[in-house]
């Protein structure tokens, strides 16, 4: 399996567009030690001609061109994009849905309850359904498997299981809305697998979770179970649960986001400590967060640990 991160920022990518925290305003100066990220966007592929979408970000039509793989080649129109797989309704991650209007036939997975958030609650999302065939919906059901196809029907070798995370809605949906849908449709995380000729049946593996509010006992028993996983995409936004507070003098904890940290005791950098099996790389990192600072103690206290910082451009085979 090929996977490719297109982008690997928090939503507002870095710099953030009305940022000039430390982080957003040094290396607007060039005197940063890091690179500038877009906001996040993986994409894989079994063979390397037909590739889905992990999500769809605001980002993403400068990173289809800046990404030679997902340049159009067959035919006068024709991206090799074939589908798109939602794990939440959150903006950051449906609004990219909207730069793959232009009448291509798309297969969308998502959970029915972010379906309903995206396409029946938001005419603008209309805009996929132009023409017959134009996007295909396809229902995710949490713990039950399921494999990526084409909106023709041509099934790939890749394989997805969906992990409910939480029961939180993005905050533009109602409080009335959400009581309606289901709570363990709103937010998934995805172990992905790629069908293979070898003895076990699969080939390489990815472990995302870019959006984790906590790990309890249930995620991490899942998570130390993927013993052959190769690769583990996992949330790091916010180094600090009072980042922003510290940042902006007012806002929410991180967990109060919908985050859990990096750092502290109860963070994710200490509670995964015991991973010994995929490499990991945190993904979805806000401009605020030092681990950015590539000169900084954050940075290297990651890299110790034994985890890495994604960046723009970076791709593995599994």
């Amino acid at each position: 399996m090929r996977v490719e991160i297109l982008g690997s920022a928090a939503g507002g990518g870095f710099p953030q567009w009305n940022c000039a925290c430390r982080n957003c305003s040094s290396l607007r100066a060039g005197s940063f030690r890091g690179k500038a990220r877009s906001q996040l966007q993986v994409a894989i592929s079994s063979e390397g001609r037909s590739w889905f979408l992990l999500n769809a970000s605001p980002d993403l039509r400068g990173q289809i061109e800046a990404n030679s793989c997902l340049h159009p080649r067959d035919g006068l129109r024709q991206s090799p994009i074939s589908g798109v797989a939602l794990t939440s309704a959150e903006l950051d991650q449906v609004l990219g849905l909207l730069l793959l209007r232009e009448l291509q036939p798309l297969q969308i997975f998502a959970t029915h309850s972010v379906r309903q958030v995206i396409r029946d609650d938001n005419r603008m999302f209309a805009m996929l359904q132009r023409v017959p065939n134009q996007a295909q919906w396809a229902d995710i059901i949490p713990d039950n498997s399921f494999v990526l196809a084409s909106a023709g029907g041509e099934r790939s070798k890749i394989r997805c299981l969906p992990i409910p995370l939480t029961s939180r809605y993005p905050s533009y949906v109602s409080p009335e809305r959400a009581a309606s849908l289901k709570p363990q449709q709103a937010l998934l995380g995805l172990v992905i697998g790629t069908e293979s000729n070898t003895e076990s049946g699969f080939g390489g593996r990815l472990a995302y979770f870019p959006v984790v509010p906590r790990i309890d006992d249930a995620l991490l028993e899942q998570l130390e179970s993927l013993k052959s996983t190769d690769l583990l995409l996992f949330d790091g936004t916010f180094w600090s649960d009072d980042e922003l507070i510290k940042v902006q003098g007012t806002g929410q904890t991180a967990r109060e986001m919908g985050h859990i940290p990096v750092s502290s005791p109860e963070g994710s950098l200490q509670l995964l400590a015991g991973l010994r099996h995929p490499r990991k790389i945190f993904v979805h990192v806000n401009n605020t967060n030092p681990m950015l600072d590539e000169s900084g103690p954050e940075y290297h206290q990651v890299r110790e640990a034994g985890w890495e910082v994604a960046e723009d451009g970076w791709h593995f085979e599994l």
